[in-house]
């Protein structure tokens, strides 16, 4: 049965529309995130290959005083913001330092999975009950433009694991400088980046041996037969990484395993697969801190601390406003 209309249901068909016309064909990452989607992603940061949730709980734990003394500089109180909470896990490293350290703060997580939301809720309310807490659930751009006339206590908005990564460099700029236009003289952005490193250890992070990314970019097909009536056989397709060191890029594909056609009844339409043809899945970019400079200064902002583990794999770099 297909989900009732909706406007974001209406962008999703015509996005799976457009990618599965073209030549090559290609899904956007972005509808990763349904609440299974959201389960899964769950289940990749606790991987022994997905080292980047390690590396910002290293950050997080070891570096949390510096960051508070960051975040507040001169400010007597301020405000978290993070986009694309998931459990908030990482971010209760922080909000638990800097509650402990006597910061006033509030806590305000965004993301499009209600589910996410609602267990980040029950976890934090139970373990920081004090803690101003504010779940909102949907668009980040609709939210955030809500607070912006939420003057007198500073805003630091939030945008961690290397979720960046998934946007080309002009699309990076265009989010940056949307963000730029939500915020107020003396907000700041604090961002995850996944640097450069031994190619090997990055393809690992995205072909893990118990097939958990494997099943998460395959569920993308599952919210098509879901959402838009589609007739996917996920047994047809598997999944491909690979990391190009020129480019800095990690690419994940769905590879059609034989000659077949796919019909979406949402679309009125059937999509034919050659045996072996890939479906370009996601980019995750690595960068260097020249280019995190670069991207801050084009989008705005100037790096005011960069943050990295001990093996320099992964950077939390924090941005104000020029």
């Amino acid at each position: 049965m297909l989900s009732k209309p909706t406007t974001e249901l209406s962008q999703f068909a015509a996005d799976v529309l457009n990618g599965l016309s073209s030549s090559p064909k290609h899904l956007s990452s972005k509808y990763f995130y349904d609440d299974e989607g959201s389960r899964l992603f769950q289940q990749i940061m606790k991987l022994p290959e997905y080292y980047l949730t390690d590396c910002e709980y290293e950050i997080f734990t070891d570096q949390a005083d510096d960051i508070l003394k960051s975040f507040s500089d001169g400010a007597a109180s301020f405000d978290l913001i993070e986009l694309g909470a998931g459990d908030g896990s990482k971010t209760a490293v922080l909000i638990d330092h800097f509650l402990k350290a006597g910061a006033d703060i509030s806590y305000l997580p965004i993301d499009i999975s209600q589910e996410a939301l609602d267990h980040l809720s029950r976890r934090f309310v139970s373990e920081f009950p004090g803690l101003g807490l504010r779940p909102m659930n949907g668009d980040y751009f609709k939210i955030l433009g809500s607070l912006k006339n939420d003057v007198g206590r500073r805003k630091v908005l939030m945008f961690l694991g290397s979720n960046i990564g998934n946007f080309s460099r002009d699309n990076s700029v265009a989010f940056f400088r949307s963000l730029r236009g939500v915020l107020n003289e003396g907000d700041m952005l604090f961002v995850g980046f996944d640097l450069q490193k031994d190619p090997t250890v990055i393809t690992a992070a995205y072909d893990d041996a118990q097939g958990v990314t494997a099943r998460f970019n395959l569920n993308l097909l599952t919210r098509i037969n879901r959402e838009l009536g589609g007739n996917f056989d996920l047994a047809n397709f598997s999944h491909y990484a690979n990391y190009r060191p020129i480019e800095g890029s990690a690419r994940s594909f769905l590879i059609s395993r034989e000659k077949q056609t796919v019909t979406i009844d949402a679309l009125g339409r059937s999509f034919d697969f050659d045996k072996w043809e890939a479906v370009f899945m996601e980019i995750s970019q690595k960068y260097t801190l020249n280019v995190i400079d670069s991207l801050a200064s084009e989008s705005g902002f100037t790096v005011r601390r960069s943050f990295l583990d001990r093996r320099s794999y992964y950077c939390d770099s924090l941005w104000s406003i020029k």
